[in-house]
């Protein structure tokens, strides 16, 4: 096969995609008789990123594959697509999913500890039915509690290829300095070894749990 058409090929494929596809995914898009090995195929996928160069879309490669999508600096007008606004997520839930990024292998008890409020049952929902979150194992202490991770539709949403592009925990003040573009993020101080220091916290230590209605939205 000529390289112009697998390019041609190629680019079809990633457009009408819903979803990333990883290189090995690619591969079963071509029959054994078209010789297509995985060394063309990253030859292929970086000459298209290549391509891409000085225009308002990009290849980019995240956990679940490649994909294209709109450059950061354009989302002021790629945004207007939409006229809902979309969900901005409480103080608490953030909390949570950032304590699963960064710690996890995590259980809920774990959570409560750092947060020194109970989780409620709503936020771990919620991030389950987003996939974001998913049971990994079950931790060796009696009970045998689930023990939570991310998931790689959660490093795609961040944009994120693997967890080693997260920021080094100990230099974040604020979670959206993490990725402050993010459409669904509210601000949500934290720290490498408690949850927030505020008003919010100092509720907490008191022993109650997170507002069962408020829990999920700001």
């Amino acid at each position: 096969m000529e390289q112009k058409k697998l390019l041609c090929i190629l680019e079809a494929i990633l457009i009408s995609a819903e979803k990333p596809l990883s290189v090995e995914r690619l591969m079963q898009y071509f029959p054994p008789e078209q010789e297509i090995n995985k060394g063309r195929l990253r030859d292929a996928l970086s000459e298209l990123a290549g391509r891409c160069y000085e225009r308002g879309f990009e290849l980019r490669q995240v956990a679940g594959g490649y994909r294209f999508q709109t450059r950061e600096e354009y989302k002021e007008w790629v945004s207007r697509h939409w006229d809902e606004r979309p969900p901005r997520y409480s103080r608490a839930l953030l909390e949570i999913l950032a304590l699963i990024m960064y710690r996890q292998p995590i259980t809920r008890a774990e959570i409560e500890e750092v947060r020194g409020v109970a989780v409620s049952s709503n936020i771990i929902r919620t991030l389950q039915e987003r996939d974001w979150i998913k049971v990994i194992g079950h931790k060796e202490v009696p009970g045998r509690p689930e023990m939570f991770g991310t998931t790689p539709e959660l490093l795609n949403y961040f944009n994120l290829s693997s967890l080693d592009e997260l920021p080094d925990l100990a230099a974040i003040r604020n979670l959206d300095e993490i990725y402050p573009d993010l459409p669904a993020m509210t601000k949500a101080k934290i720290t490498p070894e408690a949850g927030t220091e505020d008003d919010a916290d100092a509720e907490a230590k008191t022993g109650t749990t997170d507002d069962e209605d408020a829990d999920l939205y700001a």
